[in-house]
This record gives C-alpha cells, structure tokens and sequence, in this order.
C-alpha cells in the first residue's frame, strides 16, 4: 500500500508539473511578426494582376504580347511574302530575347521549353492573317490599343526579370562580390532580342538611335540588378516581387507613351 501511495503521488505531481508549465507557456507573449511598411504594394488584387500571378491572366497577357508583335511583323514585312517567313518572322520577333539569353546560359530556349508561347503566337498569327480587321480596330482604338500594351509590356517586364536573375544566378562574380555587368546585358537583350532577328538584320535596328523598348529593357534590368544585389535592397521584405511590380510600371509607362507619341515637342530656334 505505501508502495502504491507512492507511485500515485509520484503521478499527481509529474501531472501538475506538466499542467503548470503548459499555462507559463500559453502566457507568454507570442514573438510580434515582423511588419512590413511597403507590403500595400504588393498585398492587392492591382499588384496580383500587374506581376502575373495567376496562370489565366498569364496566358491573356501572352496573347496580347503576341498579338502586339505580330502586328509589327504584319506591317514590316512584304505583302507578298509566303506564309512561312511571316511565321517565323513573328517566333523570332516574339521569342528572340528568350532563345538569345538561353543560348549565353547554356539553358533550353523559351520556344522550345515553354509550349504556352508557341500556342499563343499560333493564334495570334491566325488572327492576324485571316483577321486583319482585328489589328485596324486595335490600331483605331485607344483604349483596346492600351490594353494590348499593357498585356504586352507584363509579360516582357516577367521576361526581363526572369533573365536578369536567372543570369545573376549562373555567371560567378570576378571583380566585384556579385556578376555587374553580365546579368544586365542578358535582361537588356531578353526585353529587345527580337529587333535583331534573323541575324541578317545586323546592327540596323540600332541605326537611328535605341527604340523605346531597347532603352526600357537595359534601365530597368540595371536598376533591378542593382536593388537586389546591393544594400538598397536590405531590410525590404518580399523585395523580388516589388522589383517586378516597379519594373512592369516603369515598362507600361513607356509602352504607353511611345504606343501614343506622347513626346515633348521640339523647341523652334528662332
């Protein structure tokens, strides 16, 4: 019986043990999550859209990147030109960034890897060649023409970040403590590869001057290479993707005003 008495006290007090440090854990006041002053720019369903989040609103914005690379490609080339080079005119204009920095990076060509581009560029094309109406009305109409802008410069904005990081990501930094140079060259050709293709076309794009879209893609791979990499970027929570939705802003600004030749007219000398 003492032996038992012994046992059964032996168990009360292991269980109030267990009991008391359960509620001194409870009380303890939960460690305060870390609070984010910049997260109202990516945390709302503008910023979800802007940075392509979602797959259906992905694949929307590749069509209408296709779309808006076709109708150049429809107006550049030969009215009588066969079918298949205005095919491929259009795969190398749409796709030319993202088969030139896979080749730098010893990585598979987007084309080739990702099989929503080449779907989206069928039917762009389609629409172009047995629809010419379609690229009038948007040419007509400022606000469709804004919306397939738009579309376009998200998904070229997604093109240069990816390009940007993945080439940060495989060249191995020599002078400085991370790649400089490298990784912004491949983002600045992966927002404008496709001026330069086919290769036939040499330097001539370049003749007059950088396009909107050549200037756009080097500063803004710049400028994200250069947050991430260095001490702007310390302390910012979620910093990626408030690159991305900068990025995509500073893209849509551009497009727009070159779209619409919103430029500062030039000053007479009298």
């Amino acid at each position: 019986n003492l032996q038992h008495l012994r046992r059964h006290c032996s168990a009360d007090s292991t269980r109030l043990v267990y009991h008391f440090s359960t509620t001194m854990a409870k009380k303890q006041p939960e460690a305060a999550a870390a609070v984010d002053p910049t997260g109202w720019m990516v945390d709302n369903d503008v910023a979800n859209f802007l940075l392509l989040h979602q797959k259906e609103v992905l694949y929307m914005c590749m069509l209408g990147y296709t779309f808006l690379h076709g109708s150049k490609v429809f107006k550049a080339v030969p009215k009588t030109a066969s079918v298949s080079y205005k095919l491929i005119s259009m795969i190398l204009a749409c796709t030319g960034g993202g088969i030139l920095v896979p080749i730098f990076l010893n990585k598979v060509p987007v084309p080739l890897a990702n099989d929503a581009y080449p779907i989206a560029i069928l039917t762009s094309f389609a629409c172009h060649y047995y629809f010419p109406v379609v690229a009038e009305v948007m040419n007509l109409s400022p606000v469709v023409k804004s919306l397939v802008v738009v579309f376009y410069e998200l998904v070229r904005a997604k093109v240069v970040l990816t390009f940007t990081l993945a080439a940060s990501a495989a060249i191995a930094p020599t002078t400085f403590s991370f790649p400089l140079f490298g990784p912004i060259m491949c983002g600045t050709v992966a927002g404008c590869g496709g001026a330069f293709l086919p290769m036939n076309k040499g330097l001539d794009p370049i003749t007059n001057g950088l396009q909107p879209p050549m200037s756009s893609a080097f500063v803004g791979s710049a400028l994200v290479h250069l947050f991430l990499n260095t001490s702007l970027s310390d302390g910012v929570i979620n910093a990626k993707e408030k690159a991305h939705l900068h990025l995509a802003l500073l893209f849509i600004t551009v497009g727009l005003v070159s779209a619409f030749n919103m430029k500062a007219a030039k000053v007479k000398k009298e």
